[in-house]
């Protein structure tokens, strides 16, 4: 994505977090989410990563000091969500459930074992590649969900792959198609799902995300 469109992205981002905090809105909320939208700029660009988790924690700060009961409540509705998904989806077998105040997966760079997998964080960055992965059984599961999340998704055609993407405030990229600001669904299956052996179902779900699903 280029210099202007990060910045719109990020423009939209913010006046959506400004909808929700409306009447609640000072200095130091505003203070919090130049920090929080900088902070997510600095990730996206991948030029000073470290620095711009740095200025998303402060900002996180800044606003869990201002706005606490707020933030507690946002929380609570989202573990409340991630826990009734996973009741709705219970999938078969074993199934690796986390939940964290961050997530940082690499299942990009080597072979790794596809399972049955729920986690739940406040911030996420998660890259992952299907052409790598090891199937552990015919029909998986992975559901990541959160407050902030920035996943990377590589589909391989190899297996039944269907997607469920949601985005409150940010952007989705599916293919060549990309969705920015509020509101973002997708939702996508490969053609030959049903004829696949091995299927896994993917669900991403975040309150300000930025989700880039390459498709092979």
């Amino acid at each position: 994505m280029d210099r202007r469109k990060r910045f719109l992205a990020i423009g939209l981002i913010g006046l959506g977090v400004v909808m929700i905090f409306g009447q609640w809105l000072n200095f130091m909320t505003l203070v919090a989410l130049f920090l929080l939208g900088y902070g997510i700029f600095k990730v996206r660009q991948g030029e000073d990563v470290k620095t711009g988790y740095i200025l998303m924690a402060i900002g996180g700060i800044f606003i869990l000091l201002d706005h606490f009961i707020l933030v507690i409540a946002i929380l609570m509705i989202s573990l409340g969500l991630y826990y009734a998904k996973i009741r709705k989806n219970q999938p078969l077998g074993n199934m690796v459930q986390k939940q964290s105040i961050t997530t940082s997966l690499r299942w990009d760079l080597d072979p790794w074992t596809l399972r049955n997998t729920c986690m739940w964080h406040i911030l996420g960055e998660i890259d992952i590649d299907l052409s790598l992965a090891i199937m552990e059984g015919k029909d998986n599961l992975l559901m990541f969900q959160g407050i902030v999340g920035d996943i990377d998704l590589s589909v391989f055609d190899d297996y039944g792959v269907e997607i469920e993407a949601f985005v409150l405030f940010g952007q989705v990229e599916l293919g060549q198609e990309r969705d920015t600001g509020i509101m973002n669904r997708v939702y996508w299956k490969s053609p030959d799902y049903e004829l696949r052996e091995q299927k896994v179902k993917i669900m991403l779900s975040y309150l300000v995300g930025d989700i880039d699903i390459k498709l092979s």
